[in-house]
């Protein structure tokens, strides 16, 4: 992988500006062992590309291997907190498998609780994680696609980064900062024919969703996954969370299908997009 950052042409070489989607590119994907980014993986896999997939949970990513036993998935375990980490992840990546074409920033984290309580040491993991894990990733992955001159970047955002939520300051400003991160890089990379993007997620089936209602309003475990999708789409007034317009939940894959679009070529001309999956639930926002 090369690190050296090389002209930007005015208008990038046609052969080069073709984006990942083909078969046998290679796709790398953080946050691989959770809910959006498992199903991201199972998509990719679908579409016969590379899937390079990591996580910090190794037992996370055992099962996405047990789930799929494709040769063409290729696992390890990263910790986007870490700067090594990461970037010798990206170089073996690129040594092993091929030259990575897709990049995909599905790993978070979520800690709910008062703006006016929350903790210094959970401010800076989120922040750490959310915002300074894509950042790291994304700088690692997109030197070589640069010096290529091809590729696609999709960080998975969250509506919570354009519509403010009670209990949730934390994760929407630090989704708000790795979107506007996203965008800017996208600037960047754009000349040289590298597409940068957003998907921004509402209320998905995963356990993240579960973790955040059961933090906020502790109620008991029966009957829990039922109480939080009633929430999530009635919405909850008196906390200005709006509701679901479409009336239901989203399901991973669905959020899944939105990335291999992205990423695909039949997105070739979407750039610096946000895309949000939420059912209308941030209204136009």
């Amino acid at each position: 992988m090369s690190a050296h950052s090389p002209a930007q042409p005015a208008t990038p070489n046609a052969e080069n500006t073709e984006d990942s989607g083909d078969r046998d590119d290679v796709v790398f994907v953080t946050g691989a062992g959770g809910g959006i980014g498992g199903a991201v993986v199972g998509a990719l896999l679908a579409t016969d590309a590379q899937v390079y997939a990591t996580d910090v949970d190794g037992d996370a990513l055992d099962e996405l291997a047990r789930q799929h036993s494709s040769e063409r998935l290729h696992t390890r375990i990263v910790d986007v907190r870490d700067t090594a980490s990461v970037e010798t992840a990206v170089t073996q990546a690129e040594a092993e498998v091929g030259p990575i074409a897709g990049l995909v920033c599905a790993h978070g984290i979520l800690r709910a609780g008062s703006a006016l309580s929350q903790l210094d040491e959970e401010w800076q993991l989120v922040h750490d994680v959310n915002v300074g894990g894509v950042m790291r990733v994304a700088r690692a992955v997109t030197r070589g696609m640069a010096a290529r001159q091809r590729g696609a970047v999709v960080t998975i955002g969250s509506n919570a980064a354009a519509v403010a939520r009670d209990g949730l300051s934390a994760y929407a400003s630090s989704k708000a900062a790795a979107r506007h991160y996203t965008l800017c890089l996208g600037v960047e990379l754009a000349p040289l024919g590298i597409r940068c993007n957003v998907v921004s997620p509402g209320s998905t089936d995963t356990a993240m969703l579960s973790g955040a209602w059961e933090t906020r309003d502790r109620p008991t475990e029966a009957g829990l996954e039922g109480a939080v999708n009633r929430r999530a789409i009635a919405g909850t007034p008196e906390a200005f969370w709006p509701g679901i317009p479409l009336g239901r939940i989203a399901q991973p894959e669905w959020i899944a299908d939105a990335v291999t679009f992205l990423l695909s070529p039949q997105a070739r001309h979407l750039a610096l997009h946000d895309l949000r999956v939420d059912g209308g639930a941030t209204l136009g926002a």
